[in-house]
């Protein structure tokens, strides 16, 4: 099997285990987990989302560099591995958890109510419209297609922080 051919193998694998632990954590807790469990689920969930938030803030930082080390550079290459580890590693599965505890947070304690919660839900999508759109760039890269410049990549390492700001603020201040 060739160097490329290991490589589609591991991805597939790397997102099936996330997808396959997503459900095994949904069904774990929407089908076993009671309410009195709600500080142990609200814990995990800040837990996934601040891995989810530090890869969501580090990797376009990541596309800085790579962007400035040029194509078929040792550099780019490097930046390559990292960006890779990094979106499979920890983005992707703290994305993952994120939404399943969400989801059981926003079902369970909330029972989906609260203009609020809504207006979260709606940053929380955004968020992961941005992981996708990232998603999909850091497989540009791997393939040496640099099409953006390190300006348009240090303005969208400011959109994360700008959608969680409004999420954290929506969740503790709870405005409507």
């Amino acid at each position: 099997m060739s160097v490329q051919g290991s490589s589609e193998v591991a991805k597939d694998r790397s997102l099936l285990v996330s997808l396959a632990g997503g459900l095994v954590l949904a069904v774990v807790l929407f089908g076993f987990v009671p309410l009195e469990a709600e500080l142990w689920v609200k814990s995990l969930h800040i837990l996934a989302v601040i891995s989810w938030m530090a890869g969501m803030l580090y990797l376009p930082r990541l596309f800085v560099y790579h962007t400035e080390a040029g194509v078929g550079s040792a550099q780019a290459e490097t930046f390559k591995v990292m960006e890779r580890r990094l979106m499979r590693g920890i983005i992707n599965p703290a994305m993952i958890v994120t939404w399943v505890a969400g989801l059981w947070l926003a079902y369970e304690v909330y029972a989906f109510r609260g203009g609020w919660l809504h207006a979260k839900l709606l940053f929380v999508v955004l968020l992961s419209g941005v992981h996708g759109y990232l998603s999909a760039s850091r497989k540009r890269f791997e393939r040496d297609e640099i099409t953006k410049t390190s300006r348009h990549w240090r303005i969208v390492n400011e959109v994360p922080a700008l959608l969680m700001v409004a999420i954290v603020i929506l969740v503790v201040v709870k405005p409507f």
